[in-house]
C-alpha cells in the first residue's frame, strides 16, 4: 500500500501502477488455472467413493488390527533382501557416478562441447525415470527377482550421485589444483592429490544420503516383482491378509527409521 506524508502526498509506493496490474493479472491467471484443474479432477473423480472413504478406512483398520505378530518369522529374509538391494544398488551407482561426475564437471571434463553434454544426458536420463519404472523394464528384460531390483536402484541413483558430485567438483579450491600443477604433476596426479581430497567429504555424505533414500525405494520394488519385502506386501494385499499387511508396514517403518538414524549419525560424523 502507498505511504503518504502529513499533507496526504504519496511519498512511497511498493509497486507502480503497471506493476500492480501485472501482479493482479498473475494472480487472476493462477486462480483460473487452479479452477480449470480442479474442474478436470472433479469430472474424473467418483465422489461417492471419496465420501465413503472414512467408512472403508475404518473397516480396513479393524481388519488389520492387531497385526499378525507370528508372521514376523517370515519377514527376516525379505527385509534382508531389501537392505541388500539398497546397499548393492548404491555401491554400483557410486562406482558408475564418479567417472560421470568428472566428465560432467566444467573444470575436469576433457571436452565441454562433446563429452560434457553426453555426461549430463546420462545424469538427466537416469534421474528422470522412477526406480519402479526401471524395475518394470528390467523385469521384462532379465526376469523378476532381487537382481532386477539392485540394477533398478543403481540406475536410478547414478544421476542423483553424479549431479551432486560434479557440483562439488566445480566448487573446489582451484588454488590447490594450481599449486600441484605447478610442480609438474601429471593430470592424474593433479586429480588424485588436488581434487579427490577436496571432494571426499561430499562424496561420503552423498553416498550415505543416497543409501538412506534407496532403503525407502527398495521397500516398494517388490510390488512389481523386484524382490524384497515389497513382494511380501504385494502377496498379502492380493489375498486381503490385512493383519499381515499391518505387520509388514510396521517392519518397513522400523527399517526406515533405523536407516535414517544411521544416516544421520554417519553424516554428522563426516561433517
Amino acid at each position: 500500500m502507498p505511504v503518504a506524508d502529513a499533507n496526504g502526498q504519496k511519498i512511497w509506493q511498493r509497486r507502480s501502477g503497471r506493476e500492480s496490474l501485472a501482479h493482479w493479472l498473475m494472480w487472476l491467471i493462477g486462480v483460473a488455472v487452479f479452477a480449470y484443474c480442479w474442474q478436470q479432477i472433479s469430472e474424473a473423480t467418483t465422489w461417492f467413493f471419496v465420501q465413503d472413504a472414512p467408512r472403508i478406512a475404518g473397516d480396513i483398520w479393524s481388519r488389520a488390527t492387531p497385526p499378525k505378530w507370528e508372521y514376523i518369522t517370515q519377514l527376516g529374509k525379505p527385509i534382508w533382501d531389501t537392505l541388500n538391494i539398497a546397499t548393492l544398488g548404491t555401491l554400483i551407482a557410486l562406482v558408475l557416478a564418479v567417472p560421470v561426475a568428472f566428465l560432467a564437471a566444467r573444470n575436469t571434463t576433457p571436452s565441454r562441447f562433446l563429452i560434457r553434454p553426453i555426461a549430463l544426458l546420462i545424469i538427466v536420463s537416469t534421474r528422470s525415470i522412477n526406480s519402479l519404472i526401471w524395475a518394470l523394464l528390467l523385469i521384462a528384460i532379465i526376469g523378476p527377482g532381487v537382481f532386477a531390483g539392485v540394477i533398478a536402484i543403481a540406475i536410478r541413483s547414478i544421476g542423483f550421485c553424479a549431479k551432486l558430485l560434479y557440483e562439488a567438483i566445480e566448487e573446489i579450491d582451484e588454488g590447490q589444483v594450481e599449486a600441484i600443477t605447478a610442480t609438474g604433476a601429471s593430470r592424474w596426479q593433479v586429480m588424485a592429490y588436488g581434487i579427490v581430497p577436496q571432494i571426499l567429504p561430499a562424496f561420503a555424505g552423498i553416498a550415505v544420503f543416497r543409501w538412506d533414500i534407496n532403503i525407502r525405494e527398495s521397500t516398494v520394488l517388490g510390488l512389481v516383482g523386484a524382490g524384497g519385502i515389497g513382494l511380501q506386501l504385494s502377496s498379502s494385499l492380493n489375498v486381503l491378509a490385512w493383519p499381515q499387511v499391518s505387520l509388514i508396514l510396521i517392519v518397513i517403518l522400523v527399517a526406515v527409521v533405523i536407516s535414517e538414524w544411521v544416516s544421520a549419525k554417519v553424516r554428522g560424523a563426516i561433517i
